[in-house]
């Protein structure tokens, strides 16, 4: 039954923002929202993700329009772009992708439904910008 399963891995980034968030939460009184958000991760995020890695809707299906992230996004190394999703859980909103030839699921990103952007700088060398939706 284990078979066609994805292995899913957090990125050092994702991790990072992670961090980030828990620093966030604690500092509004809300440090169990952070616990709630690891277990959800868990429980469901992963497994769902190692299931269906293409659950997600992809990134470019609503292409952001700002000059700003167009040019950000032409600085993703060829196909990287296309192959971003994104997966909708809660209050939180994570990138991935899913690299087929690995049967593997990255998750690149996380960050709150009221936050303005991923960071794509620190997830690709030769990027510098933020990409804003």
């Amino acid at each position: 039954m284990a078979e066609g399963l994805y292995r899913v891995e957090l990125t050092a980034i994702f991790l990072a923002r992670l961090d980030a968030i828990e620093a966030f939460l604690t500092e509004a009184d809300a440090a169990f929202a952070f616990d709630d958000l690891l277990d959800e991760l868990r429980a469901t995020v992963i497994p769902n993700l190692a299931r269906f890695p293409r659950i997600g809707r992809r990134y470019l299906a609503n292409p952001p329009q700002s000059a700003e992230a167009l040019a950000q996004l032409a600085l993703l190394p060829a196909g990287a772009a296309a192959a971003l999703r994104e997966y909708l859980h809660g209050d939180y909103l994570m990138l991935y992708t899913a690299i087929d030839a690995q049967e593997t699921v990255y998750l690149l990103s996380i960050r709150h439904h009221r936050q303005l952007s991923f960071d794509f700088a620190s997830l690709w060398p030769g990027t510098s910008r933020q990409v804003k939706e």
